[in-house]
């Protein structure tokens, strides 16, 4: 007879002010085997007490509570107890959603409407979906003070020779602070485009590329169909459609299916600069839950581009770059603030070459320049 493992429900901590939703969301978490409600609270202060003494596996927090609002709370308890947090949002503010994400929180989700409909109810047990998923997330407070405890340049591997006119990122869960702090230490003088996914719904990606914007010294912007990708600029793909890189040089997007239940998809941008750049190309992979970007990104390292992987002690999330690493898609794996020194050093060892030139302002990306 097969031993089936008994699976311990993941206990969640509340907070949050409306008693009526409140009340709704204790109630799904019960009823959920796969989770335990351990207490809910009114306050910030109330759960930043308990936190230490609770251990919850995860926290619904919301964002506007009286006294202490919820962002400042999760600021608190990511430095002194970190706890993986899901924020539950009024509205799906692009600002807020930023912010809450810097702050350590681990997903946004905005709050139901019309708690008593069948939608409302629908909109609560997806909460409890979520934070059952974030509940199995590890957290620890270096993740969020690496950037500052890290050395900008480590010990770097000497890439083989390479001719970048392209540089693909993509993230999912804890991508907006990786975006912030690779793309924020590159110049605004950068000498070739910028492709970006950040796995985030379609009605957020405006508001997180004019954040990105005001975050990074190059300029910032949701890809358009057909515009041409140029350097200096990071061209970021909009939220629902998978953006792609022409053979032009210019920005595809595309409406066709999700990849692994992802639309932008990591995997279709890197297969795509894999054809369009050959070798002539830099993916970088960073923190995500899922495997999205490991094929893509092995497609451009069979192609003969350099791949970097964020490496898990400064992920978020270590499932994407995770993936890429086991089936050998990286040339390397790098903690964060090591990236973009490790970019740049790529990028100024191919200026000095005579035949490593980098792209002129408008011309057009090469084919399978080998």
């Amino acid at each position: 007879m097969t031993h089936v493992p008994v699976i311990e429900p993941r206990s969640v901590l509340v907070v949050e002010d409306s008693a009526v939703l409140r009340h709704l969301l204790s109630h799904s978490i019960r009823n959920d085997p796969r989770l335990r409600l351990v207490d809910a609270v009114e306050s910030a202060e109330e759960a930043i007490r308990l936190v230490p003494h609770l251990r919850p596996d995860v926290i619904s927090m919301d964002v506007c509570l009286p006294g202490m609002d919820g962002l400042e709370a999760t600021r608190s308890i990511m430095t002194h107890c970190p706890t993986p947090i899901v924020i539950v949002s009024d509205a799906l503010d692009a600002q807020v959603s930023m912010n809450a994400l810097r702050s350590g929180a681990l997903a946004v989700i905005e709050k139901p409407r019309g708690l008593t409909s069948d939608a409302g109810r629908a909109a609560v047990r997806a909460i409890t979906t979520q934070l059952y998923i974030m509940s199995q997330v590890p957290v620890i407070r270096r993740r969020l003070l690496m950037a500052e405890a890290l050395p900008q340049v480590g010990a770097m591997v000497t890439p083989w020779p390479v001719q970048p006119r392209l540089l693909a990122l993509a993230a999912s869960t804890g991508g907006p602070r990786a975006f912030a702090q690779v793309l924020g230490a590159l110049p605004a003088d950068f000498p070739i485009p910028v492709v970006v996914v950040q796995h985030m719904g379609g009605p957020f990606m405006e508001g997180f590329a004019h954040w990105l914007d005001q975050q990074v010294p190059m300029s910032v912007s949701v890809a358009s169909h057909g515009e041409t990708l140029r350097p200096g600029h990071v061209h970021v793909a909009p939220g629902d459609r998978h953006l792609t890189v022409g053979a032009g040089g210019e920005a595809i997007l595309m409406d066709t299916p999700p990849v692994q239940g992802q639309r932008p998809s990591a995997s279709i941008l890197f297969s795509s600069v894999a054809r369009a750049c050959g070798r002539n190309a830099i993916g970088v992979l960073m923190t995500g839950m899922g495997e999205d970007g490991a094929q893509g990104l092995g497609d451009m390292r069979r192609a003969g581009a350099y791949t970097i992987t964020e490496d898990r002690s400064t992920a978020v999330i270590h499932g994407m770059p995770g993936a890429a690493e086991r089936s050998g898609a990286t040339c390397i794996s790098l903690p964060l603030p090591e990236i973009a020194p490790h970019v740049a050093r790529i990028i100024a060892d191919s200026a000095a070459s005579p035949d490593m030139r980098p792209p002129l302002p408008g011309r057009q990306l090469p084919r399978n320049m080998t």
